[in-house]
């Protein structure tokens, strides 16, 4: 009998979809040539708990959720269908949670009790709601996802107080200034400018000096050792006592006239040596001379000392000669009455 080649296509077409649908589920761990030991789980939530996700023990494979439906119309819990891949020993205490992984998918993890009684294919087993991994840093991150919110909140509201400080007038008012700033600078620079040969010329002429005083270094130090000579000399020089010497002889000559003059009424007759002097113009005027003499004398010691004491500070001489005769006058200082 031949067979036609519509009927060889057919074969081969379901063979390659049934060797498609046997692969399929032996890459999703199910067994089509025996039948799986099935546990069900009624769940508040499933989170992202997808079909084919894996089931647990000890974080060893052991089944892979088979399919899940709502308990009710309100879904108020899912029921999910789980296939375990061999007969395992699972205590009937155990209790089954939602879990996952920050890269992989969710899984659901059952939690072995310790009671010496197994579930049979077809139980339920008891469920709870764990946090998991991915819910403990939902939880650790909420504080700080709050904090971020915050802060978000407060630069928002700064970004919107300083929208409101640069509003067009304020904008306008920086630009103002700004440019008078500008105009400011400009005009420093341009008095820079001008002024800047002055200046120069003006440290020109300090250099200058100072490079005179470094030139005569030598002759303001020998200036200074002369007046330092001479203050010296002025210091060590006996003025003070010959003027009051010169005072002293004054005084006498004045105690010595003022008692001649006493005893003129005594002797007022010409003989005898007193007579004659008292009755004697001409020596009365000589005395009289000498008695000016004197006081020019220390008149022009007390005005020009350097004329008696011959201090050189610089190297040069007094101009001026000593009084060889006592100087006119119009009235005699000290009368004689």
């Amino acid at each position: 009998m031949k067979i036609k080649n519509e009927v060889k296509v057919g074969i081969l077409a379901l063979s390659a979809i049934l060797i498609l649908i046997i692969g399929f589920n032996f890459l999703k761990g199910k067994s089509i040539f025996r039948k799986s030991p099935v546990l069900y789980a009624v769940f508040k939530n499933l989170g992202t708990l997808e079909k084919s996700n894996r089931v647990k023990i000890n974080g060893l494979p052991v089944g892979t959720v088979y399919n899940y439906s709502p308990t009710d119309k309100e879904v108020n819990s899912i029921l999910v269908e789980i296939h375990l891949d061999r007969e395992l020993n699972i205590p009937n205490n155990s209790v089954a949670f939602i879990d996952g992984s920050l890269v992989g998918a969710a899984f659901v993890t059952i939690e072995k009790g310790t009671s010496n009684t197994f579930f049979k294919s077809g139980d339920t087993i008891s469920t709870r709601l764990d946090q998991g991994l991915i819910s403990n840093l939902k939880a650790q991150l909420a504080p700080t996802m709050t904090l971020v919110n915050e802060t978000l909140d407060s630069l928002r509201y700064t970004i919107g107080g300083i929208n409101h400080i640069f509003d067009p007038k304020t904008n306008g008012n920086i630009q103002s200034l700004i440019a008078n700033l500008s105009l400011s600078s400009a005009r420093l620079q341009q008095l820079l400018t001008t002024q800047s040969d002055v200046l120069g010329k003006s440290l020109a002429n300090v250099n200058a000096i100072t490079g005179n005083l470094a030139k005569n270094n030598d002759a303001i130090t020998q200036t200074i050792r002369n007046v330092e000579i001479a203050t010296n000399n002025l210091a060590n020089s006996r003025i003070q006592e010959t003027v009051a010497a010169l005072e002293g002889t004054i005084n006498e000559l004045k105690g010595t006239a003022n008692q001649v003059k006493n005893m003129v009424g005594r002797f007022s007759t010409n003989k005898g040596t007193l007579g004659l002097l008292m009755n004697d113009r001409k020596l009365y005027d000589q005395l009289d001379k000498a008695t000016l003499g004197l006081e020019i004398l220390l008149d022009d010691v007390r005005l020009h000392p350097k004329r008696y004491v011959n201090i050189s500070v610089f190297g040069g001489k007094t101009k001026g000669e000593p009084l060889t005769s006592p100087l006119a006058k119009d009235t005699v200082p000290v009368s004689i009455k």
